[in-house]
């Protein structure tokens, strides 16, 4: 923990982040907006997250670097004054809220990123489309962002939890892992990511045999492992992320279940867990996960410039941040307007160019569609350089990833005629 927050206090981009122009060096945005085309002159952009508690390492104030580099390479494209605004919700709606509204009403705030909390976002949701803004979501688990709570103006970046849990449970119940006990946080995301997890488990086969929540950043969970170990399951399944994944991983080792016959499973889980809980506890974990640094040249690129601003290698939220930062701001420039809903047509009609999701497009729940990828942790044998710790199991195409439309609860779809 002392090491991770030291890590928090280097070289870190507190308050305002104020990116100077550059210069113009595609035709299509060399006639971008001037500042009277922009309300305030300026584009500003608000990143909000956990910058100190349980899920600060997988998102914190890594993202703000992320979104500092969308805009730095932003602005080799166009010349346009862009600010970054960060702030820390501490996993609280209410302080989540009060911030966004201030920058949404006082601060001139035109797009919000990240968010990283299912319950949070949730409350951001709302606000945002009460203002007319624009909110971009990364690590937000909950479906109920993109399904009955969906919004014109809220976009999910990364994933959710359908994303995360159909593929590794259709697999795991074909092999013959058909009892599920989960361990799951207490809030939205977990609550959620259970409800999908027992929903696919029917589809398949399989079934939930229990299921425990715990306490955000619960530190203690040896009752919770030990439910699980004498539910007999075959599986136990982990909805948590951060420290919580993280301790209960190193208790389940320290527990002796690691050798035991049960199999343990990540629903969701981050490059900084692995890093936290070190390979010989993560060794032979499996998750699904959107994006890798490591999968190919073009993603290697981008994490060698994180690394070097940030002294980790970005985790899948920190990517989808710069992104999101970089396809709103390619918006904005291409209609030489922040007018938020000729930004969210142009976002909308514009596939995604850039190393994280190279031709995704937003569908009409606004999920951006990609490829996710079943990975497992190296054993510590295997690891070839540092930070390398997956090896690709397999793809999960985007046509498999998704649930389908003709399921989908979302008003937007509704209104569209799925």
């Amino acid at each position: 923990m002392q090491d991770r927050v030291a890590r928090s206090r280097r070289g870190l981009f507190r308050g305002v982040l104020t990116a100077t122009a550059g210069a113009l060096s595609l035709l299509a945005l060399s006639t971008g907006p001037s500042a009277a085309d922009i309300s305030g002159g300026v584009v500003r952009i608000g990143v909000i997250n956990d910058q100190s508690g349980p899920l600060s390492d997988l998102a914190g104030l890594g993202s703000v670097v992320a979104a500092r580099l969308a805009v730095e390479d932003f602005q080799k494209l166009a010349s346009l004054k862009v600010e970054i605004l960060s702030a820390d919700h501490q996993n609280k709606a209410d302080i989540g809220t009060q911030i966004v509204r201030r920058w949404y009403e006082a601060d001139g705030v035109d797009m919000v990123a990240d968010v990283g909390n299912s319950a949070v976002a949730l409350g951001i949701q709302s606000i945002a489309r009460q203002m007319n803004k624009i909110v971009v979501y990364s690590a937000v688990g909950t479906t109920e962002i993109t399904g009955k709570q969906c919004s014109p103006n809220g976009l999910a970046w990364l994933h959710d939890n359908y994303n995360l849990v159909a593929g590794s449970i259709r697999k795991l119940v074909g092999q013959g892992l058909k009892t599920w006990f989960f361990i799951a946080a207490d809030y939205a995301f977990g609550r959620n990511m259970v409800a999908e997890s027992e929903r696919v488990l029917a589809e398949v086969g399989g079934k939930s045999v229990g299921t425990v929540f715990h306490p955000l950043g619960n530190a203690d969970y040896g009752s919770f492992l030990l439910q699980a170990q004498s539910s007999g399951a075959k599986v136990v399944a982990f909805a948590n992320a951060g420290e919580q994944l993280v301790t209960a991983m190193k208790q389940w080792n320290e527990f002796g279940m690691g050798a035991g016959p049960q199999k343990a499973v990540a629903e969701l889980m981050f490059l900084t867990d692995v890093h936290g809980m070190g390979m010989e506890t993560a060794k032979g974990l499996t998750t699904v996960t959107a994006w890798y640094w490591d999968l190919n040249d073009a993603t290697r690129a981008f994490a060698k410039r994180f690394f070097d601003a940030r002294g980790v290698m970005p985790t899948a939220p920190q990517a989808a941040v710069y992104s999101a930062v970089f396809h709103y701001l390619k918006a904005v420039a291409a209609i030489g307007s922040d007018d938020t809903a000729r930004v969210l047509d142009r976002m909308r009609a514009t596939p995604v160019d850039d190393f994280f999701a190279p031709g995704a497009t937003l569908r009409a729940d606004n999920k951006l569609v990609h490829d996710f990828y079943l990975v497992q942790v190296k054993e510590p044998t295997e690891l070839e350089k540092p930070w390398a710790y997956y090896k690709v199991v397999e793809t999960i195409s985007a046509k498999d990833a998704y649930r389908p439309l003709s399921e989908s609860d979302c008003p937007l779809v509704t209104a569209a005629g799925k």
